[in-house]
């Protein structure tokens, strides 16, 4: 019975996907502002939409069982796998160049740590107990989800709040990606440093960057999906030692003070 219902799950993955590749990039004019719309937005709103608890019923119910719910946050894991030999595609090309700039990439990393130093304070003040931890040790990306699916599980407090993170950027991150670049393009910024910024730990947001960026500048589209790649690469290598050697003992300080006991053992 429960191998039946995994198989009607990955089924309706399958369909999900299908549809969303269907639908494809979408490009939304807002002003004289382009928001890119990827097809993973529109895979999370599906899944979201027919996942709404009172349609739970019959097959639908089969299909958000709890059985598949845990199966699905066990796995999730290792479909990042692939997009780190993607990355590595993309930058081969333009090793050379990429390493010209190579302490920007480095520099740029170490700005994760924010979501520590701003985000864990407002989160305990909206209410957040332990779910903090998950939803501020990083931008709840495939480095954190892997940490925290490793350390606390999907399941618990902590892993409600780096899931809830992760589908908060996966549906909003990309669309609000897709449209700082030409701000920031129209003030001055270089494509390169636009394309550097791009690769923050989030393949949708990095695509939506890039992919915007590219839009302004499509005689450098090659330099610029490289150097989003190389700085999605550095940040997903180099995020994992800030996260665990400057991150986790930060959080760790300031959870024993605002809350009296540490937030990671």
């Amino acid at each position: 019975m429960k191998k039946d219902s995994n198989i009607l799950f990955i089924v309706y993955i399958m369909i999900v996907i299908a549809i969303s590749e269907l639908i494809g990039m979408q490009f939304v004019k807002v002003g004289n502002l382009t928001i890119l719309i990827l097809p993973l937005v529109f895979a999370v709103l599906i899944t979201m939409i027919v996942g709404i608890p009172a349609w739970r019923k019959g097959i639908i119910q089969k299909i958000y069982s709890d059985a598949n719910i845990k199966f699905a946050g066990s796995n999730l894991i290792f479909i990042m796998l692939p997009l780190m030999a993607r990355y590595g595609a993309d930058v081969a090309p333009k090793i050379n160049e990429i390493m010209q700039y190579g302490w920007v990439f480095l520099l740029q990393s170490v700005g994760n740590i924010g979501t520590v130093i701003l985000g864990l304070p407002i989160a305990l003040l909206l209410g957040l107990k332990r779910e903090a931890i998950g939803a501020t040790l990083g931008i709840g990306r495939e480095g954190e989800l892997a940490y925290i699916s490793e350390k606390f599980g999907l399941n618990g407090e902590e892993g409600r709040g780096v899931l809830s993170m992760y589908l908060v950027g996966t549906l909003f991150g990309a669309l609000f990606f897709s449209f700082i670049p030409p701000i920031l393009n129209a003030v001055g910024f270089d494509y390169r440093a636009l394309a550097i910024a791009s690769g923050l730990g989030s393949a949708s947001m990095m695509t939506a960057a890039s992919s915007s960026i590219v839009g302004l500048h499509p005689q450098f589209a090659d330099t610029i999906t490289s150097f989003a790649g190389a700085s999605q690469l550095v940040t997903s290598f180099m995020g994992t030692y800030i996260m665990v050697f400057l991150s986790i003992p930060l959080m760790n300080f300031m959870y024993k003070i605002l809350k009296k006991e540490r937030a990671i053992n």
